[in-house]
């Protein structure tokens, strides 16, 4: 028996042989895919090796995270994987965890997700800084467009003078009237100048007012105050025109546009924000996970993007399916071949409309329908 124990010790058979190294690594979802819908399952797999191999078949992992669900909650692996599904019960961003334990070794790793409420249906929101010159003008054509599409949300930012006025403008009066009979929904256009002060309070108040008692409630949806900030520095006067909004009609829709994201606090003084404005290479690149995961709590008509600078129906094709992924989360929608030139600082890109006007709403239906999108000319 001596002999035994000197043989096991000398082979490394003793209690002093090194625990082995044990690895777990969640692998799906992947990195590159971390947004996704609440409430809609999402499956999980954790990888787990021992000194670099696959952990022997049936090793268990465990999985835990910080709002929501897993089945199983532990899983056994195959082939080094064990496999669960996560329902997620909370929007916003969210910590995975898988842990494994084996022959005196133990692992835990985390995985973080996106979570965003379910989304409603896109929603085109028209910058239409363009004068109702005659027959056949773009109004025209909005108007067409709502009564072509009755299942479709138009709305368009009416901005007669740059918001500035004293007296309803008759051919814009006649537009706004013609678009609205025909199921659209208009915003009234008042720039603010970012809070800080070169508009004051007094001046934003009025303008909204006019809208109101000129226009008319019948006419005017909302709000669209355009040139917000995006610091917490002028949060209080967006608080006051957001009240004063409301004041006036409790159901009127207050759209900021600070053309970024801006912070979380301005949730609270608008009801949508134009998270982006800019071109369409650029929205290519839009990504607020790091930055702003903030904007997964909120429901995707709750943000807005307006592109510019997307040359083809192709790029405006890509910028709407864009739009309505969970990592876009947004619901109002608006792209355009019209250039703005940053270098210069040249150009309106909402003089007009896109000359693919028509293949932008139907790929608008298209996504919302779940269909495959319209061919471009």
């Amino acid at each position: 028996m001596l002999c035994l124990v000197t043989w096991l010790s000398a082979c490394g058979g003793g209690s002093d042989a090194p625990a082995p190294t044990l690895s777990v690594s969640i692998t799906a979802p992947a990195a590159a895919n971390q947004v996704f819908t609440l409430n809609t399952p999402i499956a999980v797999s954790a990888r787990v090796t021992v000194d670099g191999a696959s952990a022997p078949d049936g090793t268990a992992v465990s999985f835990s995270t910080s709002a929501g669900s897993f089945a199983p909650a532990s899983a056994v692996t195959r082939a080094g994987t064990a496999s669960t599904t996560l329902t997620g019960s909370t929007a916003g961003k969210q910590t995975l965890t898988a842990t494994s334990a084996l022959s005196g070794s133990s692992s835990a790793t985390t995985h973080t997700v996106f979570l965003r409420p379910s989304p409603g249906p896109l929603e085109v929101l028209v910058p239409a800084y363009f004068y109702p010159s005659a027959a056949g003008s773009d109004w025209d054509r909005l108007t067409a467009s709502a009564l072509a599409h009755p299942g479709l949300k138009i709305t368009a930012i009416l901005n007669p003078a740059n918001g500035i006025f004293s007296s309803t403008e008759p051919r814009y009066l006649r537009a706004a009237q013609d678009f609205v009979g025909a199921g659209g929904r208009l915003l009234g256009y008042v720039y603010t100048r970012y809070g800080t002060g070169t508009r004051s309070l007094s001046d934003v108040k009025a303008n909204v007012d006019r809208y109101l008692d000129l226009y008319g409630r019948g006419l005017i949806s909302g709000i669209f105050l355009d040139e917000m900030a995006a610091d917490v520095t002028s949060l209080a006067f967006y608080r006051e025109i957001y009240n004063h909004i409301k004041s006036r009609d409790a159901s009127l829709r207050v759209m900021g546009n600070p053309g970024t994201v801006p912070a979380e606090a301005y949730a609270g003084v608008a009801d949508a924000i134009v998270t982006f404005e800019g071109s369409g290479a650029d929205y290519a690149r839009y990504d607020p996970r790091q930055t702003a995961s903030w904007l997964y709590t909120r429901a995707n008509s709750t943000q807005a993007m307006l592109v510019h600078n997307a040359m083809t129906c192709q790029a405006m094709q890509g910028a709407v399916a864009a739009a309505a992924t969970p990592l876009a989360n947004a619901g109002l929608v608006y792209a355009t071949d019209r250039v703005f030139d940053y270098p210069t600082r040249t150009g309106n890109p909402w003089a007009t409309l896109p000359s693919y006007w028509t293949h932008l709403l139907t790929t608008v239906i298209a996504v919302n329908q779940g269909q495959a999108l319209p061919a471009c000319p």
